[in-house]
């Protein structure tokens, strides 16, 4: 509303996420900007309202804005409370002995995870873009947490069978089991790929968080 009364010739990029999706797969196991919306957490209900009201105020006012759907983006930069840095700090934590155990929730979760850096560009992409768009970014592959917890404690010559622990403390109410985006709208009209993949996202992860421990 402060665009609509001030600022109306300006770009507005709104940052949606692929939890709107929540239980809702296409039959080829992909999610995209055709697919229906159906949140699962609160979390994801937020954002199906302000993907909406953006959507409510381009139409309605003529305003530049635009839906970047972005599925799940990490780097070196996440905070411990999410999967990715949880399952690398955790991990490090058991190379140089600070504990022997990383209590996880649910492993058989899917998410297509890709590098911040990589969806970063494409948000510039696309207020760059010479119109409106509503387009998923993601890397179109999806990793299971389980394999997350198996590539970071191998990179580190652990096994994570030995040392994670299942707690249901950590499950979801209601969980949102797989996600997985098709980025070939958004790949086509805005000329961008990701350049990390999820091996080496996580590779550049455990890099930065294993400076703490030298």
């Amino acid at each position: 509303d402060a665009v609509k009364e001030s600022f109306p010739e300006i770009k507005v990029y709104q940052a949606s996420s692929s939890e709107m999706f929540g239980l809702s797969v296409e039959e080829d196991h992909y999610q995209r900007e055709t697919t229906p919306m159906h949140p699962v957490s609160p979390y994801g209900c937020s954002k199906l309202f302000a993907y909406s009201i953006a959507r409510n105020y381009r139409h309605a006012y003529g305003l530049f804005i635009s839906n970047g759907i972005l599925f799940n983006h990490e780097s070196p930069r996440r905070g411990k409370n999410f999967v990715t840095a949880k399952v690398v700090q955790g991990a490090l934590d058991i190379k140089y002995g600070k504990t022997d155990k990383l209590e996880m929730g649910n492993l058989d979760s899917f998410r297509d995870w890709g590098h911040s850096s990589d969806y970063t560009k494409a948000m510039i992409k696309l207020l760059q873009h010479d119109q409106t768009e509503d387009i998923v970014i993601s890397t179109g592959e999806a990793h299971s947490v389980r394999e997350l917890c198996e590539f970071v404690f191998s990179k580190l010559g652990l096994n994570y069978k030995e040392h994670v622990v299942i707690n249901k403390r950590f499950f979801r109410p209601e969980e949102l089991p797989y996600l997985k985006g098709d980025s070939r709208k958004g790949r086509a009209l805005l000329n961008w790929k990701p350049l990390y993949s999820f091996e080496t996202l996580l590779e550049d992860m455990i890099v930065h968080f294993e400076k703490d421990y030298s």
